[in-house]
């Protein structure tokens, strides 16, 4: 009983420490690459859901290993202090044990995909875990984060179809410039720990009323990426409304963080995020749904 208090308490803070919330903002994403795929036409079950065991296990091993590299920083930060590995609810080993677990499973759930996922595996893991590193070296980690999660619906594209087309590629740039500017935003709270301590992110680098400015024009080239992807994968008015819906979350977004105010950045990072995923995911899977039920009236 008491092991298995032990295993379930383990499991809810390896969650808390991975964010595992924060799925929300990638997942749909790769569901829209899987019903845009092949207009018409689903892909089979098998395919749905190891792309999803695959999603899950990359995202873990490259939250786990960012949590032990970031470890001492977390450690001085009060804003991070608290978390389960600096706070000591969890240690080193365990977490390397999650990183290493974690990387294996999404090997092995990539190569049951097919071959092309099996090849480009190991490279996308790097690059995944290679984010960990990049505010000791440049500000430009708010793009390698938003390439990070962009990876999700080229990775369910090629999944779906053992191919790399020019529309995952769009949809994936979209998502990249979206992370990145949402991100910006999100590391206003840590401008001046950054500057002191020598980490790089673009507000320690330009200030908060010049990133904010980067924030808007990543998001505006967001909503052009959406745009153009919904209108290689069919058009229509709930493709069109889930990037006027997108577009309008944005703006939300930057009208609730001012410089010298971000008492409502949570808001604007998870609340008008997780909303602008969840919304472009259905309204794709209704198109899509439309797609097939047209093609196949007689």
């Amino acid at each position: 009983m008491k092991g298995n208090r032990l295993f379930l308490t383990n499991l809810l803070e390896t969650g808390e420490m991975i964010k595992f919330q924060h799925t929300v903002f990638a997942l749909p994403f790769a569901v829209i690459a899987l019903v845009s795929a092949f207009p018409g036409a689903y892909p089979p079950l098998r395919i749905w859901l190891l792309v999803l065991a695959a999603m899950i296990t990359a995202r873990t091993a490259a939250m786990a290993f960012n949590r032990l590299v970031d470890h001492g920083v977390d450690l001085e930060n009060p804003r991070t202090a608290s978390r389960s590995l600096p706070a000591g609810r969890l240690g080193r080993g365990y977490v390397w044990g999650v990183t290493l677990v974690s990387s294996f499973l999404f090997v092995v759930a990539a190569g049951m995909l097919n071959r092309l996922c099996l090849i480009l595996a190991l490279p996308t893991l790097v690059f995944l875990l290679g984010y960990s590193y990049t505010k000791r070296f440049t500000a430009a980690s708010h793009l390698w984060l938003g390439a990070s999660l962009g990876l999700a619906p080229v990775g369910a594209w090629v999944a779906a179809t053992g191919r790399l087309q020019a529309p995952a590629v769009i949809l994936g740039a979209g998502v990249l410039m979206w992370v990145a500017g949402f991100d910006i935003i999100y590391s206003l709270q840590d401008e001046a720990f950054d500057r002191l301590h020598g980490l790089h992110s673009v507000p320690s680098y330009f200030g908060a009323q010049r990133a904010l400015l980067l924030s808007r024009l990543l998001h505006i080239g967001a909503c052009l990426g959406f745009a153009v992807f919904a209108v290689q994968t069919g058009g229509g008015p709930l493709r069109f409304s889930a990037v006027a819906g997108a577009a309008a979350l944005l703006t939300w977004q930057h009208s609730l963080v001012r410089p010298g105010d971000l008492s409502r950045v949570d808001a604007a990072f998870f609340t008008a995020n997780g909303v602008l995923s969840v919304i472009m995911g259905l309204l794709f899977v209704a198109a899509g749904f439309t797609d097939v039920v047209v093609l196949v009236r007689p």
